[in-house]
């Protein structure tokens, strides 16, 4: 009984992406083209290596785990699967070392394959990724690879040919919705539509980070609304970003400027958030994209924010004043 309850809490202490993070295949709510793909490799006793790549929380660590879990029962996943990931050394020795004697020693009482899993596969360094491509080739026969990184590019061409690639894609809102639905449910939240929406906005395709947003936001307000998600993550509102632009626009360079900054200090905004919002809010190709992304670069470089908020100010007057002209 006490184990019970020990197990509870601890269940009950869990961050939500690990306490719903999925324990199947079938759990998993997207990319049902890859997982149909290695669920016909998983039952034909024919998984080949494999590389995992594409933008975070997409599903690529859960499905390899969710893979494992259907290979090899409980009592024997520690001593057929090798999990590494970004905390650990990612030099040369490890792959010498503790990947070698792994992926080299035989299974006496199991038949079939080992699995290596190398999470953040991209931050190994040049000489490790070599080291790891003979490896991969000398021990193929009891030993499969699953590399996952979110940036294919850093990822040798000798490594790449050796796997059998899958890019998982941003997740879309129809595959977000439900998933966050069942969460809500289980925990219980009061949550609002615009709230909901905003989530997923700010999510951008990232289900851990919509169930970060969520958890955080429900422990700090109670209430899950649009303006306690914004107000939590620290982005600006819409409200207030329609606010920056009507000043920029319509008010001279001393009030938009003072105004802006007040803004900016009460609500313990970054400039680098209202530049971003601001784009989407009127982006219109190429020259608007430019244009953003050269304040961006500056601030990225360390610039002064109360330099670059005057420049951003003097330029919206700019083009302000240059339509004018242009109308009249």
């Amino acid at each position: 009984m006490a184990s019970t309850s020990k197990l509870s809490n601890q269940a009950r202490n869990l961050p939500w992406v690990e306490k719903y993070r999925p324990q199947s295949l079938d759990d998993l709510i997207s990319h049902q083209d890859i997982l149909s793909t290695i669920q016909k490799f998983i039952s034909e006793d024919r998984l080949p290596h494999l590389l995992f790549y594409g933008p975070p929380g997409t599903g690529k660590t859960s499905t390899i785990l969710a893979c494992a879990r259907q290979l090899y029962k409980d009592k024997e996943f520690n001593s057929m699967v090798l999990e590494l990931n970004a905390s650990d050394d990612r030099g040369i020795d490890v792959v010498r070392g503790p990947i070698l004697s792994f992926a080299s020693t035989r299974t006496i009482f199991k038949k079939g394959f080992k699995l290596v899993i190398l999470d953040e596969a991209d931050a190994m360094t040049q000489d490790a990724q070599n080291a790891l491509r003979r490896v991969i080739e000398k021990f193929t026969e009891n030993t499969r690879f699953c590399l996952i990184c979110n940036y294919l590019s850093k990822i040798i061409p000798a490594l790449q040919s050796r796997c059998t690639r899958f890019r998982f894609g941003p997740l879309s809102q129809t595959q977000m919705i439900p998933r966050l639905e069942h969460v809500i449910r289980q925990e219980n939240i009061d949550i609002t539509p615009d709230g909901m929406k905003a989530i997923v906005t700010l999510s951008t395709g990232d289900m851990r980070r919509s169930l970060n947003i969520l958890q955080s936001t429900s422990m700090a307000y109670g209430k899950v609304t649009e303006e306690t998600v914004y107000t939590c993550t620290g982005h600006p509102l819409r409200s207030d970003i329609a606010n920056i632009l009507d000043w920029a626009l319509n008010k001279d360079f001393t009030t938009a400027y003072n105004q802006i900054l007040q803004l900016k200090t009460l609500k313990g905004l970054a400039l680098h958030d209202i530049l971003t919002e601001v784009h989407l809010l009127i982006h219109r190709g190429r020259t608007a994209f430019a244009f953003f992304c050269f304040f961006r670069y500056r601030l990225a470089s360390g610039t002064n924010e109360k330099i670059q908020l005057s420049s951003m100010v003097a330029a919206f007057q700019a083009v302000r004043d240059l339509v004018v002209s242009d109308a009249s």
